[in-house]
């Protein structure tokens, strides 16, 4: 029997015609204002060689040539560059704009010296430019062939693929990067962590407005409040140069505030101070403090940088500190925890009265009951109006661009739910969980290329999140290769056991590298209904349920309630279909499929690789949907 009603399948959006997508990579890829501007400046610098050197100075006519060469010569590598440089990359890819650009300029050169050769008379050496030119264009090609077929050469796994915690991928460490360590607590009462807490954030946030500086996350600071590890090996740890580390001292409204930066290369101090004064200063201080660490390390701040690095969205030290809270308890992914986070933020805005972040973070919360299967409708009303209130405050908030990403995410509208988690990244760089959902939103765009390329991102700013255990398990699962994701997110599993999210997903690797007896005993630890159930328990007791043949209990399973909740979420559709596919239920796999399509993804690889779709791949309305994917995942851009 169909657990969804006839009907019930939203209507297919149509795709782009081959002309319309056309004429969208040309508008992405800026290709008409470039061919705009080069004719316009083109023929400007010809006009003014011809009327002023030529006529009026007399110089050679030959030199209209050259510039024509040379405008034409240009333009074709601009348009090379533009057009090349955006097709989605691999690892080991031929990259035709590396060869074609430096080809065409060569070329450029080539007969512009010939030209000039002409003009002063020197003759028969145009063969011999000719012949460099060729040679040199040759030796090019062959040099990044070499490299590219090095590149290519198979390489273990990525830098998600540790036993251990995930490392950085950097190769060598930057010159111009810092961990801000937590603040001691040396108050007498023993009772300041959380404010000790809210200054390392504020720190962190100050220097990661910084451009030219890379700054470790909040999250990867954190792990190592009261480490034993020497400031070397956390340095080492994280790949940064440089170390901050402080104390705070609060009694009564009084404060006391030390703070030094280390190099970890030689343990040598760079700077170091000691502020006083009383709590209404502590903004202030924490100001001075990020604008030292900037002098000292010789990083010159743009106008915008400067002015972003005197804000303070949450001008409360107690304000703050709910806010801290509220964004540690929205990323436990529970029910509760993320319920509390609300409690938080309600307190910070009785304290502080409307104030854009905190906005933002009440529709980030809202959003995450609903990802997590709670109250669909409602929560996303709220979530709605809570970021077009954090909008209306404050325009350029990373966190509302962040929020309405998600929100845009649960409407099926994928490319906008990607843009604005770009714009959060663009504007709040050090945020680790912004780079984690747009590498999972590109997951489910079907582009692992670029999904990897955030992740890479958010690991250099926040090296020792736990989610990145998930995240590195997830990439090669889109890509196909479930032995080496579930190798991967056994680690999170193992780690975090607890965490419906980790059990999950190592469950259902397990079971598409073919591995059903450990995919069920995974799914055995914790399959009965609790008051906590969130989409991750209800998916991981659907699948215990599929595994087993049970397809009674599979129906079961699928409430009213729950089918709303899936049907909403196109990750939740997609599983669902894939299960049913698995139990040999064609209809109802296509129905659930069309939904998750419907919502905007487009995993084109993953849909290829998958084992459990094998029942309805001869499926017409199967190989229709393929169709349609495939011709939509080829044309997305990231």
């Amino acid at each position: 029997m169909s657990s969804l009603d006839e009907g019930t399948v939203p209507p297919a959006k149509k795709g782009k015609s081959p002309f319309g997508a056309f004429l969208h990579k040309l508008r992405k890829r800026r290709i008409l204002e470039t061919l705009a501007a080069f004719i316009g400046g083109g023929w400007l610098l010809v006009e003014v060689v011809e009327r002023l050197l030529v006529s009026h100075y007399d110089l050679p006519e030959r030199l209209i040539d050259i510039s024509v060469v040379s405008v034409v010569g240009a333009l074709l590598a601009t348009l090379a560059w533009r057009w090349f440089r955006s097709a989605e990359k691999q690892r080991g890819n031929l990259r035709v704009e590396i060869l074609l650009v430096p080809l065409l300029i060569l070329a450029t050169a080539a007969v512009d010296l010939a030209i000039l050769l002409k003009i002063f008379a020197i003759s028969g050496k145009t063969l011999l430019v000719a012949a460099v030119a060729v040679g040199l264009g040759i030796a090019w090609i062959i040099l990044k062939s070499l490299k590219w077929a090095a590149a290519a050469t198979p390489q273990p796994p990525g830098p998600f693929a540790t036993s251990e915690e995930p490392k950085s991928p950097i190769s060598g460490t930057p010159e111009k990067s810092i961990v801000v360590l937590p603040f001691a607590d040396l108050s007498p009462q023993k009772d300041q962590e959380y404010f000790c807490d809210g200054m390392t954030e504020e720190i962190i946030t100050d220097l990661s407005h910084v451009r030219d500086l890379l700054v470790i996350s909040r999250s990867s600071a954190m792990t190592f409040r009261r480490s034993p590890k020497t400031l070397r090996d956390i340095a080492k740890d994280l790949n940064v140069r440089y170390v901050m580390e402080g104390s705070v001292r609060k009694a009564g409204n009084d404060l006391r505030i030390t703070a030094q930066l280390i190099d970890a290369t030689n343990d040598a101090h760079v700077w170091a101070q000691k502020y006083s004064g009383n709590l209404d200063d502590v903004f202030d201080i924490q100001e001075k403090v990020s604008r030292s660490i900037v002098d000292a390390l010789k990083v010159m701040l743009t106008s915008e940088e400067s002015v972003r690095m005197s804000e303070r969205p949450i001008g409360n030290v107690t304000a703050y500190e709910c806010f801290l809270k509220a964004k540690h308890d929205i990323w436990s992914f529970t029910r509760e925890g993320t319920e509390r986070a609300i409690q938080y933020l309600h307190n910070a805005l009785d304290i502080l009265g409307d104030n854009a972040s905190i906005y933002a973070g009440l529709g980030i919360a809202h959003f995450q009951l609903v990802n997590m299967g709670v109250e669909q409708e409602d929560h996303l009303d709220k979530a709605r109006d809570y970021v077009q209130k954090s909008f209306a405050l404050e325009p350029g908030s990373p966190q509302a661009h962040a929020a309405r990403g998600y929100i845009y995410y649960l409407e099926a509208d994928m490319p906008l739910a990607i843009s604005h988690l770009k714009e959060a990244a663009s504007r709040n760089p050090s945020d680790a969980d912004t780079w984690i959902w747009l590498s999972f939103f590109c997951l489910l765009m079907g582009k692992g290329a670029a999904a990897a390329r955030y992740a890479e991102r958010g690991l250099r700013v926040d090296p020792i999140n736990p989610l990145w255990r998930w995240s590195g398990g997830i990439l090669p699962f889109f890509e196909g290769r479930f032995d080496l994701a579930a190798e991967q997110l056994r680690n999170g599993y193992e780690k975090s056991p607890d965490t419906p999210m980790f059990r999950f997903w190592y469950a259902l690797s397990l079971a598409y590298a073919k591995k059903f007896d450990e995919s069920r005993s995974v799914l055995d630890i914790g399959s009965e209904p609790s008051a906590s159930d969130d989409a991750f328990m209800k998916l991981s007791r659907a699948l215990r349920a599929t595994l087993r043949g049970e397809d009674d209990a599979l129906s079961r399973l699928l409430t009213p309630e729950t089918v709303e909740s899936f049907r909403r979420d196109p990750q939740s559709a997609y599983h669902l279909a894939s299960y049913f596919a698995l139990l040999n239920k064609s209809k109802d796999a296509l129905d659930w499929l069309e939904i998750a399509v419907g919502h905007g993804i487009r995993p084109y690889p993953l849909m290829v690789a998958d084992p459990f779709l094998a029942s309805i791949r001869n499926e017409p309305r199967f190989q229709q949907l393929m169709e349609r994917v495939k011709h939509e995942w080829e044309h997305f851009e990231v």
